[in-house]
């Protein structure tokens, strides 16, 4: 599933005009993504911030905090996208995050 087109739906708040999408080449890109709008906030918060450290709990917490959170994921097979969930997205990153951590 890593080498597949994906579609990161968000919206911020409350206010239909905060919808918004990222588009990515890959699964795996599309964690990082994540992660990287994570990671943009947190130096928002503290710009003097030289190394950037947080937990899992942390990024799910980020996560959580969008009124709305999905992917559409390309499949092959079937050629379409399919749907995923919040959920889905913090368990593939829960992966992603775990592999990068063993190389």
């Amino acid at each position: 599933m890593a080498n597949r087109h994906t579609i990161v739906l968000m919206q911020a708040s409350q206010n239909r005009a905060s919808r918004t999408f990222m588009d990515f080449d890959s699964l795996s890109q599309a964690m990082d993504g994540i992660c990287g709008l994570y990671e943009r906030k947190l130096k928002e918060i503290d710009p003097t911030i030289l190394n950037i450290t947080y937990d899992i709990a942390d990024l799910y917490n980020f996560i959580d905090g969008f009124t709305d959170l999905s992917a559409l994921v390309y499949d092959h097979s079937i050629h379409a996208f399919l749907p995923y969930d919040r959920q889905w997205i913090k368990q593939r990153m829960f992966q992603h995050l775990k592999k990068l951590a063993l190389k």
